[in-house]
């Protein structure tokens, strides 16, 4: 019996570690094989904002891609997987999603999923939004694409900002109905409550 896939993609916008996690919190909480693809740009962000190498981050994965590899398995409707998760998501990406300009593999493998009926969830980062990007949002939202930006949540009484940054997955986790721990959820009880809230 084949295991089951999950297609992750990092794109170039900034939060590079949310992407990071992602993948480290799967291999977790799933027996799934991870199938990552990350951008060229994602590759500069990497290396400017954690301690990781791009490497280090294709390591993380059963299966990775170069991002120009169209040719690549999760190209095709063919090859079944659970569905796709791109975190972060960059404005161009989801720009290319949603208007069927599949110019990279990141693209290609989000349309196909969407062809295919399958769970696709993007974490957009970017503020202030405009027009275009929430008419692209609002587009793929119509198409049953889950738009999860990260969000901070204060209500779980975070110390640190790995706190925040594992809020942010283990919801993005929650689209697929994987269970990573408790992590922050509404009715947990905070780390300390002190003060009036």
């Amino acid at each position: 019996m084949e295991r089951p896939r999950i297609v992750v993609g990092i794109s170039g916008a900034t939060g590079a570690i949310y992407g990071i996690r992602l993948l480290e919190l799967l291999r977790e909480c799933s027996d799934a094989e991870l199938h990552l693809v990350v951008s060229r740009w994602a590759e500069e962000t990497i290396r400017l904002e954690t301690d990781y190498t791009p490497e280090q981050v294709r390591a993380l994965a059963d299966v990775s891609y170069q991002a120009d590899a169209l040719g690549a398995a999760i190209s095709s409707g063919s090859f079944r997987t659970m569905g796709m998760i791109i975190l972060p998501c960059s404005m161009k990406t989801l720009s290319a999603i949603a208007n069927g300009y599949d110019h990279d593999l990141l693209a290609r493998a989000a349309d196909v999923t969407l062809k295919e009926g399958r769970p696709l969830v993007l974490c957009p980062r970017e503020t202030p939004l405009n027009a275009i990007h929430l008419e692209n949002m609002l587009k793929l939202s119509r198409l049953g694409v889950r738009i999860v930006p990260p969000m901070p949540s204060f209500y779980h009484r975070p110390r640190q900002i790995e706190d925040l940054i594992r809020y942010q997955v283990v919801r993005v986790l929650d689209q697929f109905g994987l269970r990573a721990g408790e992590d922050g959820r509404w009715g947990a009880a905070p780390a300390e409550s002190k003060g009036e809230t």
